[in-house]
């Protein structure tokens, strides 16, 4: 069975690259097509040092920093990548990656992290943070993400086969294309987290600064609650601003090793986690350190975080408004409710989360559709 693997873009090592790693520990021997590919040499052990054939926009100028500039592109760009040898075509995509041309006699399944944000439900709020809501640039924007969207979901019809990261994309891919999708959560490496049974009086939460985390937010709400100790960990564009509205009981370390996060982990009392996220790794992680989580309740937090109204082994709660007195609610919710979270049922729920689990779902579904296909044609 000749494999071939489509990936939106190779520059960093990330949760999309974490998926993209297990489905080559499935397929090794698996070719591999990316529009571009900017992994340095000794850090590409996640791809198996394969070599990656590109697009044409490897080549551009100024690809390497600003290849997010190529976006009107990327659609062509995708189209261009020649796969028409392979029996089975699988993309990993949360941009373009899907749109890739198979033909009838080939399986295309998609496992999609996300249909394109920027495009569809979160247009507005990308237009907000980039100031492109008025002028000349904004309606060149609104132009370019139109045409994007009216290319997705024309692209969906190449797809034969489905795949969501959470029940929560799924339901974003029915809404954008109309289609059908099976859900398999993305691996997260719990086994580099180990469980401490023992807490320490302090909060923790742990993200990159930037504007959808709503890392100001949890920061605000524990400075209005002086007796509670919060620890924050990273940095990132909103670093400054988030450290302006610190009160004393909130320390903010910026960056960290991992090991530093992970040490940290495991002795918070909980892990506070206020965005919404499609799947959210870092939840599952503190999970996988026996900390306790309280999530802002909407996105794939819901599906991985168990609480106590729906569990005798709840691993957290949620607050469902991303507000300073809902997550103080929230606060004071867990802490009267301290007792019933134990530290061996957050590690339990986590581990339904591992590499492992990921590539035993993964095969069985790849393996059972393309039984379907052959025996379809064979009829």
């Amino acid at each position: 069975m000749r494999v071939a693997l489509i990936h939106d873009w190779l520059v960093t090592y990330a949760g999309a690259e974490k998926v993209l790693e297990q489905i080559l520990h499935i397929y090794p021997r698996a070719d591999l097509f990316s529009l571009v590919d900017f992994i340095q040499p000794g850090k590409r052990g996640f791809i198996k040092n394969k070599q990656v054939t590109t697009s044409f926009i490897q080549k551009l100028p100024f690809a390497k920093k600003n290849y997010r500039n190529y976006l009107p592109l990327m659609p062509r760009a995708i189209e261009q990548l020649d796969v028409s040898n392979y029996d089975v075509v699988i993309s990993s995509s949360h941009a373009v990656a899907k749109g890739v041309i198979t033909g009838p006699d080939q399986v295309h399944i998609s496992y999609v992290h996300s249909p394109i944000r920027y495009a569809w439900d979160l247009q507005h709020q990308y237009l907000k943070e980039a100031g492109l809501e008025n002028g000349l640039k904004g309606i060149v924007a609104r132009n370019m993400m139109y045409n994007i969207r009216n290319w997705d979901y024309r692209t969906a019809n190449g797809v034969d086969y489905f795949l969501s990261n959470s029940d929560f994309i799924g339901r974003r891919i029915w809404k954008v294309y109309r289609r059908e999708s099976d859900t398999i959560y993305p691996p997260v490496d719990v086994s580099a987290f180990t469980l401490k049974l023992e807490k320490e009086d302090f909060y923790l939460t742990a993200s990159r600064m930037v504007p959808y985390k709503k890392i100001d937010l949890i920061v605000e709400s524990f400075s209005k609650m002086p007796d509670k100790k919060l620890v924050v960990i990273g940095d990132g564009p909103d670093f400054e601003k988030i450290k302006g509205k610190a009160a004393s009981n909130v320390t903010l370390l910026g960056y960290q090793s991992f090991e530093v996060l992970k040490d940290y982990m495991q002795r918070a009392k909980a892990f506070v986690f206020a965005a919404e996220e499609d799947f959210g790794i870092t939840p599952v992680e503190a999970q996988a350190c026996g900390t306790p989580v309280i999530a802002f309740g909407k996105g794939g937090a819901l599906e991985t975080v168990v609480t106590y109204k729906k569990s005798d082994k709840p691993t957290g709660l949620f607050f469902y408004e991303q507000k300073i007195e809902s997550l103080k609610e929230a606060i004071m919710e867990f802490e009267e409710n301290q007792q019933l979270f134990f530290a061996e049922n957050c590690r339990r729920n986590a581990v339904k989360f591992s590499p492992e689990r990921f590539r035993d779902e993964f095969q069985q579904f790849v393996e059972s559709k393309v039984r379907d296909h052959i025996n379809n044609n064979e009829v």
